[in-house]
This record gives structure tokens, sequence and C-alpha cells, in this order.
């Protein structure tokens, strides 16, 4: 059920021919409270599209009531006609709600999109969409709204956790430039737990850190990553912080494994753990070095278990380390020890979809894991247009 296992919320997802395959391309998700608390994180890159502008100045009031979210089209880099497109789209989702007895205003309706960079979105199909989705509302509407915000993706992503009579779900679309900071991806998270704004934000931001933050494919960082966390307080639950955020974490971690076993032409999901290192940055600098080399990507889509490679990643980086203490093992067989041949490389098998590389620094006590893919000649062909 996706958006939509949590009480007080209803969805939908529609095609209003925004997408020329005529494939669903529209999703709303719409919190009916009580409560409309909200928190959120975005893309770090300096070049956002106009959705994502938008939706950071909607949570500045720390409510969210509805989300509306396109495919086809980023709406990224198209100016102050792309930014009046947006407002025009929250507008419109307001005065549909309230045609049809809500009480809702633009300045608490996210707005979030996704597809090619530098297009104008086609307003004459996405404003009667709005309308077609509104009528489509309903709280079996999760998967649908999970559907529509595919672009490259194979499958529609979800994620529940449930306890206590309280439950956090979610959605997420990503399926390439999947790269930390936030993360590249959209991503609408529910919950009908009765927290504020200021906790659900500290949640989010603890369960991205560590799931969506460490999420590398290909390095290329989107112009409109988007990760909302809606609350409704419709069960009248109030959960122990530590309980919730361990919730959140658990449905981002899955949502998250979800992008990486989806990315574009991927045959293998690399698990990195990095050990032994003096900082937890210095974990997760070596771990995305290493997430990102292409050479190693490469050797792993041929089986061929190349720790040279992973030292080589690891050299790159300003983290703490002697090059004559590390160690290296690939599906928990120790190739590399202390900088130098290890076990014979002819144990390791790779013949599965995960492979795990486990570095260790041999420095400290910290650690981190990242997750990335190998690369093949099918993300050359996927990418051939880019999808934010």
């Amino acid at each position: 059920m996706s958006v939509t296992a949590a009480q007080g919320f209803t969805a939908a997802g529609i095609a209003a021919g925004i997408k020329a395959n005529g494939n669903p391309d529209l999703a709303l998700v719409v919190n009916n409270g009580p409560s409309l608390a909200a928190a959120g994180v975005f893309t770090s890159n300096r070049v956002k599209a106009a959705p994502v502008h938008w939706s950071e100045q909607v949570l500045r009031g720390a409510a969210i009531s509805a989300v509306v979210l396109n495919s086809g089209g980023a709406n990224a880099c198209t100016g102050p006609k792309g930014f009046q497109d947006t407002h025009a789209t929250a507008e419109k989702v307001a005065a549909t709600l309230n045609e049809l007895g809500g009480d809702f205003n633009a300045g608490e309706i996210a707005v979030a999109s996704t597809g090619l960079i530098g297009v104008l979105l086609p307003m004459d199909k996405l404003l009667p969409g709005i309308e077609t989705a509104a009528a489509a509302l309903s709280a079996d509407g999760g998967e649908a709204a999970a559907i529509a915000i595919k672009t490259t993706d194979t499958v529609h992503k979800t994620a529940t956790v449930s306890q206590g009579g309280w439950t956090v779900g979610g959605m997420a679309k990503g399926a390439g430039m999947l790269a930390p900071g936030l993360a590249t991806m959209l991503v609408v998270l529910t919950t009908d737990a009765d927290l504020d704004s200021a906790t659900l934000d500290k949640a989010l931001r603890a369960a991205t850190r560590t799931t969506f933050d460490r999420v590398d494919s290909d390095g290329c960082m989107s112009t409109n990553d988007t990760v909302l966390l809606l609350a409704s307080g419709a069960s009248g639950q109030v959960p122990a912080y530590e309980e919730f955020a361990e919730a959140v974490r658990k449905v981002c971690d899955d949502l998250a494994r979800q992008l990486i076993g989806d990315a574009e032409g991927a045959s293998k999901d690399i698990r990195i753990e990095v050990i032994g290192a003096l900082t937890e940055d210095d974990a997760v600098e070596v771990g995305r070095s290493i997430a990102r080399n292409n050479l190693l990507k490469c050797a792993i889509h041929g089986e061929d278990p190349n720790w040279g490679r992973v030292l080589s990643a690891i050299g790159t980086t300003r983290a703490a380390f002697d090059p004559d203490r590390l160690n290296v093992a690939i599906n928990d067989v120790w190739v590399c020890r202390n900088g130098s041949v290890g076990d014979d490389r002819d144990l390791v098998s790779m013949k599965g979809r995960e492979v795990r590389i486990t570095a260790d620094l041999s420095n400290g006590s910290e650690s981190a894991v990242i997750w990335g893919n190998d690369l093949t000649a099918e993300y050359v062909h996927e990418n051939s247009a880019y999808s934010s």
C-alpha cells in the first residue's frame, strides 16, 4: 500500500499524457490529517529544479497537506516560466481539492518532478491531469502513485514498517543518477504517528545520512532530489523518538536497496564495507571512492576479483591510512593482506547478484557501508536520454 499504508492518507496515480508513451506519469498524495506536520531533504546540487525551490519554501511552514509528483519532465533549468508552472501546479491542486470539499492552500502543497532537464512541462496536460488524479484519490491508491513516478525504473518501489499501532510507509523513484548529497531520487514517506515537524526532521535526516546518502550508483547528482516525510497523526500514537527513528531508517534502507537493485543496466549489487577507519568520515569517503571506480565496476561485471583496483581507489582519498596495512576481502576471501597479495583470488566466487567488498584501513574503530553496482553496456543505452 506504500504511502497509503499509514492512516490518514489517500493517493492516486494516473496517465495525464506527459509521457509520449502513454504510461502513468502523475501522482497525488494527500494528507487528510488531523496533523499536517512534515519534513524534507533535497539535493545539494547548486543547480536546483523549480519544484525543489518551491517545496523548500513550502517546508518553511513545517506543514504539507498534499504532494503532487510528475514523471516525464524534470522542470529543471527552465527559468522563471518553470517556477511559474510549479506555482500554478500547486494552485491547481489546492483549487481542485477544495472543489471536492477540502480546505487546502497552495502554500502547503509540495511539488516534485522527474524526467528530462531543460524542457518545460506540458501544462495543458498536467493541469487537467490533476483533476483526474484528485477524482481517483483512494486509501488504496499508494501502489498506483508509486507506478506513476517511474521514469527508467523497471519496477516501482515501496516499503512499510508497522508497530505499536502506527505505521511508516513510503514510495521511491530512482534508477540512474544515483549519488549521495542527498541522493538521487524522489521519495515520499508517510506516517500516522502523532509527531511534530522538528521530530520528523531529526528522524529523516538521521535516516537519510546512513541510507540514501550511502547509495552511489554512478557518481552523478541530480537537480531534482526530494525526500519528504509527512505525518497525519491519525493513529493517535506518540512513539518514542528512538523507536520512530528506527522505523523511518528501516523504510529508507529498504527503498535505498531497491534503488540499487534497479540501477540502470546493473547486473551486480555491490556492498562496500569500510572498517578500521580513524573516523566515520574517512570510512564514508573511502567507500564512495570504491563505489565510483569505473574500472572496478567493469571488473565486477566481468566477475574478476581485481583487488588492486580497490586499493587504487582507496589511494585517491584523504583518509588516514598506511598503504602497507590495507586489507581487502571480496566475498569474504581476503585477497589482499597488508597492502600485498593475500589469499588465492581463484577462491572468490562472484556468480551471485550481490558482491561484498570489505576494505580494512587498520587505523581505527570506525566503519561505514556504501552500496553501489557494476557498470555495463546497458547503462550507456539507458542513459542516452537523461532522467533526473
